[in-house]
């Protein structure tokens, strides 16, 4: 098989969580450990450090490995979905991993993997630990798919953990209370390994201590060690997020300028500021790292789809904010922005909470509704039918890109077009 041959046998053939949804999640680790254990154990050759959390653990994953590459290391980065191209999801200091390796090692374990029957996510996981383990990298920052407890990354012995906050999300898997979440993700907390958790929360924050008492492992979370002051967001289309950090009631790193532009981010900072503090003392990770690997992590990375400027005339921004908590930081940035009429393309998929996330959406706004170009996609018939019970007005397109195009054409000079609602939808426009 060549390069394109490899990728339709992955995606037709094995089960995708990102494409068909629930069909395709395997409640055990089973898998990982048979395919792990034909490929020689690899996840045991290389150090890591391992992030969870409900939003913000792909920047937080991203910003670590610039970070660490800022430091002169060579950093492993695993992340998932991707949005335009597989290899996304497997690099080593921003550069993906080559089309031959991934074709060769489908190639070499295919027979042997259809005994086992994996998942997509499955596979992909044994294909990026196989790709470090042979690649003499330093470091690889390995981010959760789904949950922590039972998702295939969590085979791995970490220098560190990171579990960055609990929202409401995949709750037909992980649970339907903050707690129940919060239980699942906590199961990435292993023995004797440092713990940073993002944002304290009273509903959860006992479980995580509860677990790291359990593992022996010394816990820490990141907004009571380090604190966010005299934070600027731009106000018009010059775009740009800058902030001090203080701890204990001393400045710690001034004038913090991040490429990553979304209100958010201001949390993730602190977690990676917070996580490079906690990592053990021979990767002497320096302040100039962590400025330089936070203001240039778009560069050195890759990273794509978070608060997203995509053009200046219409203003034209995309974020691949999905659930509950994502869409309410998405809508207070929008609110600080600058425009006159605002053009929302929404695309979602259908395992969602959508009543919820519609409630939460402007009734002002004119909207796009189209469907990205996976099974586990909302019709946008549908989508349209449910916003409208709630007052959101539009009209249904065929595409993301059609839904798009129309945005910016009926969109004025000052007015702003927004693209979100789904990782997927984002996936077609970036």
């Amino acid at each position: 098989m060549n390069y394109n041959q490899t990728l339709e046998y992955m995606y037709s053939q094995l089960p995708m969580f990102q494409r068909i949804g629930t069909a395709a999640y395997k409640d055990n680790l089973d898998n990982t450990i048979a395919i792990c254990k034909l490929l020689k154990n690899p996840e045991k050759k290389f150090k890591s450090i391992h992030i969870a959390g409900t939003n913000g653990k792909g920047s937080t994953s991203h910003m670590l490995a610039s970070i660490l590459q800022s430091a002169g290391y060579r950093v492993g980065l695993y992340t998932s979905p991707h949005l335009k191209d597989f290899r996304e999801r497997i690099k080593i200091n921003g550069r993906m991993i080559s089309k031959s390796y991934v074709t060769s090692f489908i190639k070499k374990n295919k027979t042997n993997f259809e005994k086992i029957s994996p998942s997509f996510f499955e596979m992909t996981v044994g294909l990026a630990f196989d790709y470090f383990a042979n690649s003499n990298i330093d470091i690889a920052i390995i981010e959760v798919g789904l949950g922590g407890r039972l998702d295939s990354t969590n085979v791995i012995q970490p220098e560190l953990s990171i579990i960055t906050n609990i929202s409401f999300d995949h709750t037909n898997l992980l649970g339907n209370t903050l707690q129940k979440i919060a239980t699942e993700k906590a199961g990435i907390i292993k023995k004797k390994t440092p713990v940073v958790i993002g944002e304290t929360q009273k509903v959860t924050e006992h479980i995580f201590r509860k677990k790291a008492k359990e593992q022996h492992s010394k816990i820490y979370f990141a907004d009571q060690l380090f604190t966010i002051k005299n934070t600027k967001h731009s106000a018009d289309k010059k775009i740009y997020l800058q902030c001090d950090i203080w701890k204990d009631d001393e400045i710690y790193l001034k004038k913090l300028e991040s490429e990553l532009l979304g209100l958010y981010q201001e949390k993730n900072i602190c977690t990676v500021v917070a996580a490079c503090a906690m990592l053990p003392p021979k990767y002497n990770i320096q302040n100039k790292n962590i400025r330089k690997g936070i203001k240039h992590v778009v560069s050195k990375t890759g990273l794509l789809g978070r608060w997203q400027v995509l053009s200046q005339s219409p203003l034209t921004i995309c974020d691949t904010g999905h659930n509950e908590a994502g869409i309410k930081q998405v809508l207070t940035q929008l609110k600080l922005m600058p425009y006159k009429q605002l053009h929302f393309v929404l695309g979602m998929v259908n395992d969602k909470d959508i009543s919820t996330i519609l409630k939460l959406l402007p009734p002002t706004a004119k909207y796009y509704f189209c469907r990205a170009s996976i099974p586990r996609a909302l019709d946008a018939n549908e989508l349209k039918k449910q916003a409208n019970l709630i007052g959101l007005k539009g009209k249904v397109y065929h595409s993301v890109s059609e839904a798009l195009s129309t945005a910016q054409k009926k969109a004025k000079a000052e007015d702003l077009v927004f693209i979100g609602g789904s990782t997927f939808t984002v996936a077609e426009i970036v």
